[in-house]
Parts: structure tokens; C-alpha cells; sequence
């Protein structure tokens, strides 16, 4: 999601120490402020923020103060790499550290929607340029002479006519009391001179992770901690009608039992409710929770039914819906057609499975609240517990901690509002820790849905129309009742931003009530648009006779520019937070991700007999992929993957190393997704409960090979962690068509291609 500072240069905050400068950095960029708070230290430190805040001490030491949470992406180092080279400085003197809940501070932290290099990237950079501009006028003062004449490198400033320098640290005391620079005044660094940005740079937590002292939400602790698990209710909104928790207070190590109070939907960010065990340890804990006896009142939700549900999908996919984009007649194209193609997708709910569960472990003392987790959005966090507890938000406070992975399910604050509830209630630390099976079964899942597909094609095999309806549970159900249809924004991830060159088409979404919590999701609904819309093409193609890659480049027709506000778009069309001025659909950069795809993949060479490649492209989050899968099934079903290829154009990549990670990561995602994901639902219940019955993929499945080819750009960052996840499903699909001639329209693939049983 957008985030930013609503700052400008003339506001001023408040800063921690004596003598301290802060800049808030904005649009308009640096002010300064001098902070009379008292103080534990008294050195001279210079201060960046909101969107960036950095330290300089007297011994030269620089702390950059990341306001986004780590949870594999890489901002602690991304964000670190730009600021310090910017700043020249050394990067062996550079540590960072993690910035704490606090809006004021540092405007949005919610590290979602793959935001923190493509919305801040020039703010980090002026930031660097800022401090650095500084350090240089305090050493031209010191010395008397112009400030033309000195250049800071390599965290000092040198005198280039004589050949003097001044370490950084000797700088800081004088820098303070210069006035700011504005804006206009700062020098950002020609790229040729640039020494981390765009390089190789192995990220600031490894040696902590690999040496295992890096410390997640899982393992925080606290002399005194109680640790929590809960008993939540088995159906969204369900309620408790009665308990016995006799057994469970008989459990040596068993302290409390503690009932909450049940979610009523649409719940939002509120906990499920339930029933908490409270125990000296975890183990106690969970046999407490093993020997409660509960009936639950089910509610409407307890005949929610994935089968049943199904059917009622496709039923209203089948149904005219809420136009959303159209251009032309699609009817009349449809009637004219030579030939005229359909067909029906399905998605199956997908859970967050990340590999740490949710813990957060509160502290109640004295009307404060201090909680520490592993948080996408801490604010969201902080502002929740404020609102649950009754409590002003600036009585609140929330750390992060390293993320076990996330994908958007930390960013919802529920098992952090749980700890809280239970840190009052029991006047001591609390620890809630949710187990894998909570994580599955209690989640926030990514919506199921239906995407039907009609598509007229001419004697040519050109495409003359296309119509495609959408029907799945919106992300707004959970946080506002009666929301039945997808919202712009969900629209906008492949159905108001359809690129492709049709001279009829027609997009509509239809209702469809949520029965469970639905929450963004890796990608969010670019998932099931793009597989539908990537596996028709493919469809589309072998209807007319052609190769899909040469079809796919002709669909997309001539290279232009597109704003979809002007394409017959019903309301304000989405673009992640951003405007179709500074970011349009680029045709032109669609093709060359399809064509460098391809072209490594080596697309056109022959294969083994049941080998087949399968080609896709979406964009997503202001970058454009291209995937193409290569798969081998075997005469049983099975399906190994030898080879994937990704081609990306993110824009501007500040970090190489952790934008191929991120790709690779997402390949395996999205194949495991496509091959194996799947949350059902029976009697308003989660069938799935731990990697057993919810497989991601594994080591021995993953491809032999994967190849990430990233585009050199200096257009504007996309996002990077998002965007790969789209394209790999529908390139599986469309390469399982091409090894064995069989569609595959409903994920997950397991099963489908299992042969025949007399």
C-alpha cells in the first residue's frame, strides 16, 4: 500500500539527546530542530527522519534507523547501501538499527505492498546528500576556504587543493549548528560513482541469522514471561457456549485460564477471541489448551462449505456482473467472431504459511502498554492495542523484531492485540505464541475465486473481443459489512490495467459474501487475475494455430503507453498508490520481459518427449515479470521443474543481490502455490492444519534451476518482493498443456494429472 510522510521541510519534531539535530525529510526537504528534552547522552549526533533517520557521532560511527520491518526483502541493508553512499561513508562504520512504532517519527511504516525502495528511494538519497553537504561546509569553515574546493570520501572531507582531511567525527560538533541546506542545493552522486548502490552487498543480519543470535518474534523473552496459547474459535464468529477448563488448570505449569472476548465479523484487526491458556511454559501451555472442553456456537459462518461454495462461485461468473472497465461491444465482437473461445478458472484460498508463526510478548505497567513482535506495521499495531485497551496511543509502544518471513499476514496486529489483552489482564510479561496449526487454521487467508473468460477470434487468429468476469470475496469484508464485490484496488491487479491490444473488452466483477477472514496475500488478487488471464492467452494461441510467445507479443499489439483512466475505466482506476503520469502501462516494456524470457529460456528448442515450456507476463506493483516454466511429468503425474527463467523490469534496482533473491523466492512460492496450495473449508472449518496437509514446496521438488535476468533501468523503482509471484503459475500450466496436452484450470495442479484408474 502507498505510504509517505506528511511532513515538509519548516515542521519539527522532537528528537532523543541534547545538542541533536533532526531533519524532516520530505517532499520539500531538510529542517533542522534543536531539541532542549533532557538527555542520557550528550554527544553531538545529527539526526534524518521522518522517512530517514540518521546518527552521526563524534566517533564517526553512522546509524541509519530503518522505519520498515526485515523480513527477508532486505531493507535494513537496501536502505543502509543508499543513505551511506550518498553520504560517503564507510560502509565497515555503518550499523543499523530498528526504528520503533511512531508515526510522527517516521511517517508510514507498514512494510506492505513492496513500497520502501520504490516510494523512498530519492528521499534516502537526499538524506545521504543532506549530511553529507553538511559535513563538507563544516570542514570549508574550519578551514576557511570555499566550500568548492572540498569533497567528502570515504567518511572524511578533503581539501583538494592542499590535501588536508577531517574525519567524519571530527566534523559532527560543527556540522550541528550549520544551517540546512535546502533542497535545491544538494548534489545526489552520478551513478558511475556510485560504491553500493546497484552492487553486490551481503545484508547487515546474516552473520547474526547464520550464527542463529538474530532474534525473531518467536524468540523473545522476558525475566518473569508467561507464555500464552489460545483456543480460538474453530468458525469465523463463532461463539463460545460453554467451557470446562478443569482438566486444563490441572496441568502442571498451568497458571490462568482466560477467556476473550470472541470477534464479531467484520472483525478487522480484532483478535478471534477464545480461550487462553496461561502457563510458566509452552509446553504446559499447550496441553492446557489440549484438555479444554468448549462448545462453540457456530454461527452462519459453520456451513461454510469450499465445495458448495465453489459451485456458487462459477454460478455467479456465469451471470452478468458489475461492469468495472469496458471498450467497444464486446457481444457484437463475440457475435462476429470466426471462433469463439471460453473457459473457467478456479483458485483455491491460499494461507501465509511463512516459516515463524506470530508471537508478540506485552508488558501492562502503570496504564502503558509495551509490545515487541515480529510486525510488518507497528503503527497499525500500536494504534490497535490503543483502541482495544482504552488506552491514548502515546501510552503505547511497539518494537520489531526480525520477521520469520511474512507475505502480509503480520501486518494484521491480532496475535499482538492478544498479548496485550493478556499482559493487563495477568499484571505480568506475556508471551502469545501461535503454533503452526494456529497460523493455518486461524489466518487470514487469500480469497477464493472464479474467473470466467470469452474471447472471440478472427479468420487470422486475431483476438476481436474479450470478456472477463471475476468473482471472489472481497479484502474489505473483513474490515465493513455488506461488502460483497472486489474493490478498485483489487480490480486494478489485472482487470482495469489489461494491457493487451483488443478492440472490444469488457471487465466485471460479481458478489460474492466472505465466509471467512480474507487478507492480502503475497501479490494479493494479481494471483488469481493473472492466472486466468495468462492461461486463456495460452488457450487463445493453441486455438489459432500459433506459438504462444509470438501470439502473446501480437496481443499485446504496438508499443504505447497506456492510462487506463482513459480506456473506459468505471471509477478511479488503481496503480498501486501511484499515478499513470509518473508510472503508465508501458507496452513496450512488457514485450522485452517476454522476449528476454524467452530468449534465455532457450524457447523454440526442442525437448524430450514430456517436457514443455509454458510463457507468462503481468505486471504488478510498477514492474513488469515474465516467466517461463519448463516441466517434465511422468507417466504416473508426477511434475519436476528443471528450469525456470524470470525476467524483470523493476525500474531502478538498488540492490541486485536481494532483487534475484526475492524473484527466486517468489518462483518457489508461486510453483508451490500452484502446485500444492490450498486451504478448504468443511462445516465452517479449516480441513488443513500443519505442512502436512498444507504442503509448500520443498527442497527436493524445487526447480533444478532458476534464472533471474534483471533489466538495467533508470525508470523509477517497482516494487520487488510482490511482482514475481503472478506470472509462475500460469507459465506451469501453460507448460504442463505443452508437455502432455492436458488444461489445467484449477489450482491446485495436485492430483489432476494423475493417469486414469481402471
Amino acid at each position: 500500500m502507498p505510504a509517505g510522510s506528511n511532513m515538509d521541510r519548516r515542521e519539527f519534531l522532537a528528537a532523543a539527546g541534547a545538542g541533536s539535530l533532526v531533519f524532516a525529510v520530505g517532499a520539500g526537504g531538510c529542517s533542522r530542530v534543536d531539541d532542549s528534552r533532557p538527555a542520557a547522552d550528550t554527544k553531538p549526533t545529527l539526526t534524518i527522519t521522518p522517512v530517514a533517520h540518521v546518527r552521526l557521532d563524534d566517533t564517526g560511527s553512522v546509524t541509519v534507523v530503518c522505519h520498515r520491518s526485515e523480513m527477508g526483502q532486505g531493507i535494513r541493508t537496501t536502505m543502509a547501501m543508499v543513505i551511506a553512499d550518498e553520504l560517503e561513508a564507510d560502509w565497515d562504520r555503518v550499523v543499523v538499527d530498528q526504528a520503533p512504532g511512531d508515526e510522527k517519527l517516521y511517517g508510514s511504516q507498514n512494510t506492505d505492498g513492496s513500497t520502501s525502495i520504490r516510494d523512498f528511494l530519492p528521499q534516502y538519497r537526499e538524506t545521504g546528500a543532506t549530511v553529507r553537504l553538511l559535513l563538507e561546509a563544516a570542514a570549508a569553515q574550519q578551514w576557511n576556504v570555499p566550500i568548492e574546493e572540498v569533497e567528502a570520501r570515504m567518511h572524511e572531507v578533503l581539501h583538494r587543493p592542499s590535501g588536508r582531511t577531517l574525519a567524519y567525527g571530527k566534523l559532527v560538533a560543527a556540522a550541528k549548528d550549520l544551517p540546512i541546506p535546502p533542497k535545491d542545493q544538494l548534489k545526489l552522486k552520478d551513478p558511475s560513482r556510485f560504491r553500493y548502490i546497484g552492487k553486490e552487498i551481503p545484508i547487515v543480519d546474516l552473520s547474526p541469522m547464520i550464527t542463529g543470535r538474530a532474534v525473531y518474534g518467536q524468540d523473545l523473552r522476558r525475566n518473569g514471561m508467561k507464555i500464552a496459547v489460545i483456543a480460538r474459535p474453530p468458525v469465523w464468529g463463532a461463539k463460545i457456549g460453554s467451557v470446562d477448563s478443569a482438566e486444563a488448570e490441572s496441568v502442571p505449569g498451568v497458571e490462568r485460564v482466560v477467556r476473550l472476548p470472541e470477534a464479531v465479523p467484520p472483525s478487522g484487526y480484532q483478535p478471534l477471541g477464545g480461550v487462553a491458556i496461561v502457563a510458566q511454559n509452552t509446553w504446559a501451555a499447550i496441553q492446557g489448551r489440549r484438555k479444554l472442553k468448549i462448545e462453540w456456537n457456530h454461527g452462519p459462518n459453520g456451513r461454510y462449505d469450499s465445495t458448495t461454495y465453489r459451485s456458487d462461485l462459477e454460478r455467479t461468473a456465469r451471470k452478468p456482473g458489475k461492469v468495472v472497465r469496458e471498450q467497444g461491444n464486446v457481444r457484437s465482437a463475440l457475435a462476429r467472431s470466426a471462433k469463439r473461445m471460453e473457459a473457467e478458472y478456479y483458485i483455491a484460498h491460499l494461507v501465509h504459511a511463512q516459516m515463524e508463526p506470530p508471537a508478540a510478548l506485552a508488558v501492562f505497567d502503570n496504564g502503558r502498554l509495551e509490545a515487541w513482535a515480529c510486525t510488518q506495521d507497528p503503527q497499525t499495531a500500536r494504534n490497535t492495542i490503543a483502541e482495544t485497551l482504552k488506552i491514548p496511543v502515546e501510552q503505547v509502544a511497539v518494537h520489531v523484531s526480525l520477521l520469520g518471513g511474512g507475505f502480509g499476514r503480520k501486518s494484521k496486529p491480532d496475535f499482538i492485540v492478544e498479548a496485550a489483552l493478556l499482559a493487563r489482564e495477568m499484571g505480568a510479561p506475556v508471551k502469545v505464541v501461535w503454533t503452526r496449526e494456529d497460523d493455518i487454521q486461524h489466518g487470514y487467508y487469500h480469497t477464493v475465486a472464479a474467473e470466467r473468460l470469452e474471447a472471440g477470434l478472427d479468420e487470422n487468429g486475431k483476438v476481436t473481443g474479450w470478456l472477463h468476469r471475476s468473482v471472489l470475496p472481497s479484502i474489505g469484508a473483513t474490515f465493513a459489512p455488506n461488502v460483497l464485490a472486489q474493490a478498485e484496488f483489487e480490480a486494478g491487479m489485472g482487470l482495469t490495467d489489461f494491457p493487451y491490444a483488443t478492440a472490444a473488452y469488457r471487465a466485471e466483477v460479481g458478489p460474492a459474501p466472505a465466509r471467512t477472514r480474507i487478507g492480502w496475500y503475497r501479490s494479493v488478487i494479481n494471483i488469481p487475475h493473472g492466472f486466468a488471464i495468462g492461461s486463456f492467452i495460452d488457450e487463445l494461441a493453441h486455438a489459432a494455430g500459433q506459438d504462444s510467445k509470438t501470439f502473446l507479443l501480437e496481443l499485446l499489439g504496438p508499443d504505447r503507453l497506456i492510462d487506463p483512466a482513459k480506456e473506459g475505466v468505471a471509477g478511479k482506476p488503481w496503480n498501486y498508490g501511484q499515478t499513470f503520469e509518473n508510472h503508465p502501462i508501458d507496452v513496450a516494456r512488457y514485450r522485452h520481459v517476454v522476449e528476454l524470457a524467452a530468449a534465455k529460456a532457450g524457447w523454440g528448442q526442442p525437448l524430450p518427449t514430456g517436457h514443455g515450456r509454458g510463457i507468462s507476463v503481468h505486471r504488478s506493483f510498477l514492474s513488469y515479470v515474465a516467466a517461463v516454466v519448463q516441466v517434465a511429468v511422468r507417466p504416473d503425474g508426477g511434475i519436476t521443474i528443471p528450469r525456470v527463467d524470470v525476467a524483470v523490469d523493476a525500474g531502478f534496482i538498488a540492490h541486485p543481490e536481494r532483487a534475484r533473491a526475492q524473484m527466486e523466492g517468489a518462483a518457489i512460492m508461486g510453483l508451490g502455490n500452484a502446485l500444492y496450495g490450498e486451504i478448504s473449508f468443511k462445516d465452517g472449518r479449516v480441513v488443513q492444519s500443519n505442512y502436512g496437509d498444507y504442503r509448500v514446496m520443498r527442497m527436493n521438488a524445487a526447480p533444478r534451476a532458476i534464472h533471474v535476468h534483471l533489466v538495467p533501468s533508470d525508470k523509477p523503482p517497482g516494487g520487488i518482493g510482490e511482482p514475481g509471484v503472478p506470472p509462475i503459475a500460469p507459465a506451469l500450466a501453460n507448460a504442463v498443456f505443452a508437455a502432455t496436452g492436458r488444461r489445467i484450470r484449477s489450482l491446485p495442479v495436485a492430483g489432476q494429472l494423475a493417469p486414469a484408474t481402471a
